[in-house]
């Protein structure tokens, strides 16, 4: 088959989601989807717009049935659905009957094997159940974890002769490389639904397919461990602490400099209010592109100044936060040196060499860990537990990138309350 470009709709506002489809359909998409969000939040009144808006397009209902296969599959063929979306991890019984009640209404299934565990064997059985088309597809949670689904594609590609759907955080750089792993319909959500220009994005990624090429893009990547530097040059400590829940902020810690970001890995530091001679010590042990965090009771006299920044400096050190005091203000300034405090004053203590450096510390209220990552901008501090730090920053990403969206919105016309029809959104 003709290799298939299909837009994950993947919004709770139908106005949101008519206006993206819209620009997508001009750079090229040929299927369309209503997401699970969009159908839980307006219902099949999303089904039904799409099929009065986009009446030659092939429309998907993203139903993801569980259970009363004939009942669900009815509803959105009604609705107008070319497509239905059943759960490879339903029961043998519910997918047989949605497929028997698509013959019946006049659509296809479609089986999305989302979190199933023996996808091959699975795969087969759907197969010989008469499904249309089958999904190979990686939860967003589980993107956000640094997973993709080329792995599982190539085994179910290699397994069944149903044409084969592939999901899960793909975009421009991907999109051949789905087709060359064996999927004939590649489904794309944010990275034409968060696209500041929809129909841009959705071209290169049908350019992308065509000539079967990679398009670079800085955006809708997810990345491992490896790699999570290069998110969080992009992202800032806003779009962080959204993806913390609203967590994680080194409360009334701020920078030094206005203008200088600051990020790394943390060598951290407890010390006792005006006693500098950890944190000095602290330079000598932290390598290039770390952050030394102090904790020293969030007090003064200060424990760093000019010549500690000097030093930092020529050990190529990202910075320093401290949850205390900082001196010589007007000369790290001048370095340019990624410093944060919670205070600023012009008395040192004594270098007594009481604490300890790389244990467990409390800065503005959060606990940090050696090896921890530090986030710093004009909002303030950010840290994101190394455990957890592949999905946090992922997070981070989608965050802005639907911020990306949103504004172009509010530039078309409009305001922020208007664009996300807050008042439909109170919590009631």
């Amino acid at each position: 088959m003709k290799p298939i470009l299909q837009l994950a709709l993947d919004f709770v506002d139908l106005r949101r989601a008519i206006k993206a489809a819209h620009e997508a359909v001009k750079g090229g998409v040929d299927w369309l989807e209503a997401g699970t969000p969009l159908i839980k939040s307006e219902g099949l009144e999303a089904v039904r717009r799409l099929r009065k808006e986009f009446p030659k397009h092939t429309i998907i209902a993203d139903m993801k049935v569980m259970d009363a296969g004939r009942t669900e599959v009815e509803a959105a063929a009604k609705a107008g659905a070319d497509i239905v979306d059943v759960l490879g991890v339903a029961s043998l019984s519910t997918i047989a009957e949605c497929i028997e009640a698509a013959r019946n209404y006049g659509c296809k299934i479609i089986v999305d094997m989302i979190e199933v565990r023996d996808v091959v064997p699975r795969a087969k059985a759907i197969e010989k159940l008469g499904a249309n088309y089958i999904a190979v597809h990686t939860a967003i949670d589980e993107q956000m974890r640094g997973k993709n689904p080329f792995a599982k594609l190539k085994k179910v590609a290699a397994a069944v002769n149903v044409p084969i759907a592939v999901a899960g955080g793909i975009n421009s750089e991907t999109a051949s490389q789905a087709l060359k792993a064996g999927a004939g319909i590649v489904i794309i959500g944010g990275a034409i639904s968060k696209a500041s220009n929809a129909s841009s994005a959705a071209r290169a990624i049908k350019k992308a397919m065509g000539k079967g090429i990679s398009i670079k893009t800085d955006l809708y990547k997810r990345v491992d461990m490896d790699n999570i530097i290069t998110i969080l040059k992009k992202v800032s400590t806003a779009n962080t602490s959204d993806a913390l829940h609203r967590g994680g902020v080194l409360e009334g810690i701020k920078s030094v400099t206005m203008g200088i970001k600051l990020l790394g890995r943390a060598v951290t530091v407890r010390t006792y209010p005006g006693d500098w001679a950890k944190t000095v010590e602290a330079i000598d042990i932290a390598g290039t592109g770390e952050v030394i965090v102090i904790d020293s009771g969030g007090v003064p006299p200060a424990v760093w100044g000019e010549l500690a920044s000097e030093s930092a400096v020529q050990k190529k050190l990202a910075g320093v936060v401290i949850d205390g005091a900082i001196r010589d203000a007007a000369e790290i300034r001048k370095l340019k040196f990624p410093a944060f405090s919670r205070l600023i004053t012009p008395n040192a203590g004594e270098p007594k060499g009481y604490g300890e450096i790389n244990i467990p510390v409390n800065a503005g209220g959060v606990r940090i860990e050696p090896g921890d990552f530090i986030l710093g901008d004009d909002d303030g501090v950010v840290a994101i537990p190394a455990s957890r730090a592949v999905e946090f920053v992922n997070r981070a990403m989608d965050v802005l990138e639907k911020e990306n969206r949103i504004r172009k919105e509010i530039r078309d016309g409009g305001t922020l309350s208007q664009v996300t029809e807050l008042l439909k959104w109170e919590k009631k």
